[in-house]
């Protein structure tokens, strides 16, 4: 999973607002192919044609999923990844709105390791769109979070869970 700027500031070509953080959009003219969580504004790129008109749908559709949680997103979308980091993601976005699972059980469903799994939820290039926040620690506990138990992202986590719960 991408996340909260390190080092130098990158752009990105889109910026949406979110309560207590922002989100960085990236995209190609035929996908979106990255999400990260920044703890402040960052500098946009200019982009013209598809780029701009996915990164424009790609800002609505993340909008409309702040306000209500229940929005479904319909993005192309470029995560690449290994065989079994898309396993992963494909198990992790099957989990509904407002409910969590914890790595073990995506793990046993997928016959593979709780850390195996918390790692491909560490390399989401597509948090959000792909809930990896719904991935939980089997004690209920958040576990970690974008590769970091660092408090800015974890805080984010559970923003999100409580955000879904609500609606």
């Amino acid at each position: 999973m991408q996340t909260a700027l390190e080092g130098q500031p990158r752009s990105f070509n889109a910026l949406v607002a979110a309560p207590g953080f922002w989100l960085g959009v990236d995209c190609s003219a035929d996908a979106v192919t990255g999400v990260r969580f920044l703890a402040a504004p960052a500098p946009t790129r200019a982009a013209s044609g598809a780029v701009a008109a996915l990164a424009a749908e790609a800002t609505r559709q993340l909008a409309a999923w702040l306000a209500d949680p229940a929005v479904r997103f319909d993005l192309p979308l470029a995560a690449g990844g290994t065989d079994f980091q898309r396993r992963v993601w494909a198990a992790i976005a099957a989990i509904p709105s407002g409910e969590t699972q914890s790595y073990g059980a995506v793990a046993a469903a997928l016959g593979s390791a709780p850390r195996a799994v918390g790692g491909a939820c560490g390399a989401n290039p597509l948090p959000l769109i792909v809930p990896c926040h719904r991935v939980i620690a089997t004690s209920g506990a958040l576990g970690g979070f974008a590769r970091s138990g660092g408090d800015f992202l974890l805080g984010v986590k559970r923003w999100l869970l409580q955000h879904e719960r609500r609606a």
